[in-house]
């Protein structure tokens, strides 16, 4: 016979408060002896103890607010009794940093080998776009490569991928909202799970084809073309001549074929989109885990979201390899108050309406649940949004919590994987890079099966380890890098969700 699973857990034994594993029922017993004093909803947090108004609640032992009101033992700990308070924090850079021990036997994956040294782990055909006004015309061309069936003999290639948004003019030509939006498009065009790439502009836009052509080569394997409709001739003669020219990349892209690599050209894109109270306890810190095994071996991971690990970064701050990345990190907080306060928002404006109901309360708490996606490696670098990642390891990229948005940037910043975690559920893929959805909780798995790629619910309902998930976790990553499609690829996402940042005024 086997013990039930434990209804309630405290995570640190500094909490006043426990996380519910399932429904509570009024009477339902606590540990310390007490009870719960109302029914409580799985994934929201119950008092433990006698909380004052105005004393600190803790949560994974960290403050996530002050009490609002008197809250009393078996009491539901929620909006209702829940503020954030001052959380100011010790930033204490690089106390903590402590570089991980490199692995016995090193792992491969089969990649696509590129020019600059970079491994793909898709080889797609890319139509970017400059600009909004040229976002039709590549769909377009997409469409007709489908309809012509020509690219069922290129065997090596996914597929051509539209690139398109909605900015690229009526904004600034030298401003941060246009240098971001300039890093991203570059960033495209290098990311190596592209096999070629065709840059498709108007012609009188903001975001010149030959300024961003310009700056640099784009790709050093020279699989580039560019062109404007204005000059090309207008829509049809636009669609006829990217048909010609996309087959001639094809011929090239066509030739790369999946050969080994190590698992040091791995970079993984770190998210988590509709939250709930399992986040921290489950798929975060088991992507933890796998977060840090890729670092052992090598390879890099970026955490990145920062309105969503506001009133945590000190838990970053205290792993940086130095103390100009602990600078850099504050530094982007310090924007984003910034940011916020001149655009007339707050910082703790989050969580949403969904996370609020899957259990979280606060940013804080939201932050601390999303930082464990980390795991505990060194910082090895800040970036800004969509700057090219040079630096090995863990790193972080500035971003929106706007999840397309976030992965965008990581994409543009070289992510050749993107792992996501969600308890609430989420459906999206982000082409030309494969996206692993982890499942927080075992009810929503099973309700959205067809798109969860591993179910870390089974940490709470069957008592699996967060280490032995977050293995299985780094197991997938080896195999949907050789090829092996995640559920968002098989239902065919990720043509829509190309978001770039855009900051400054639409004009």
């Amino acid at each position: 016979m086997t013990d039930a699973p434990p209804r309630v857990i405290r995570l640190n034994p500094m909490d006043n408060v426990a996380v519910a594993l399932a429904d509570l029922d009024m009477g339902s017993p606590l540990p310390g002896g007490s009870a719960a004093r109302e029914a409580i909803k799985r994934g929201h947090k119950v008092a433990l103890s006698e909380i004052a108004a105005g004393a600190p609640v803790y949560r994974y032992g960290q403050m996530i607010g002050v009490a609002t009101a008197p809250i009393e033992a078996g009491g539901h700990v929620h909006t209702q009794n829940l503020g954030m308070g001052d959380h100011r924090q010790d930033h204490a850079f690089g106390v903590d940093c402590r570089p991980l021990p490199p692995v016995d036997a090193p792992r491969e994956f089969m990649g696509y080998h590129r020019a600059d040294g970079q491994v793909g782990t898709r080889n797609y055909l890319g139509i970017l776009t400059s600009v909004n006004c040229s976002a039709t015309v590549a769909r377009f061309v997409a469409e007709a490569v489908e309809r012509d069936g020509w690219l069922s003999a290129f065997a090596n290639i996914d597929g051509v991928v539209p690139i398109v948004h909605g900015t690229g003019c009526g904004m600034s030509g030298n401003d941060e909202g246009y240098h971001t939006l300039f890093r991203t498009l570059a960033g495209y065009a290098r990311n190596p799970n592209f096999g070629g790439i065709l840059l498709l502009g108007l012609g009188c836009e903001v975001m010149q084809i030959p300024d961003l052509i310009g700056a640099g080569r784009m790709r050093a394997d020279g699989n580039f073309r560019y062109m404007t409709i204005q000059q090309t001739g207008g829509t049809r003669r636009t669609i006829e001549r990217s048909m010609a020219v996309l087959r001639e990349m094809a011929e090239v892209a066509n030739a790369a074929e999946r050969r080994p690599a190590p698992v040091s050209h791995l970079t993984v894109g770190l998210q988590c989109g509709g939250s709930d109270g399992y986040s921290g306890i489950t798929a975060n810190p088991a992507l933890g885990v796998a977060s840090d095994l890729l670092v052992r071996h090598g390879g890099t991971t970026i955490l990145s979201e920062t309105p969503e690990i506001y009133g945590a970064e000190h838990l970053l701050t205290r792993r940086a390899v130095s103390a100009e990345v602990g600078q850099a990190m504050v530094d982007r907080i310090a924007w984003w108050e910034d940011y916020t306060a001149r655009n007339g928002g707050e910082m703790d404006n989050n969580p949403s309406p969904g996370n609020k109901r899957g259990g979280l309360t606060t940013i804080l708490e939201k932050s601390l649940g999303a930082v464990a996606k980390g795991g505990t490696a060194p910082l090895a670098g800040v970036y800004r949004f969509a700057e090219p990642i040079t630096t090995p390891g863990f790193v972080y990229m500035d971003s929106p919590g706007y999840d397309p948005c976030s992965v965008t940037g990581q994409i543009a910043s070289g992510a050749n994987l993107v792992a996501f975690t969600t308890g609430r559920g989420s459906v999206s893929g982000y082409k030309p890079t494969p996206c692993i959805k982890l499942s927080t909780n075992s009810e929503m798995y099973d309700r959205m099966a067809e798109d969860m790629d591993i179910n870390c619910g089974d940490i709470v309902s069957d008592g699996v380890s967060v280490e032995d998930k977050g293995r299985e976790i780094f197991e997938l990553f080896l195999r949907v890098a050789s090829g092996e499609k995640t559920k968002s690829e098989e239902l065919g996402f990720g043509g829509a969700e190309f978001v770039p940042w855009q900051i400054g005024a639409v004009m």
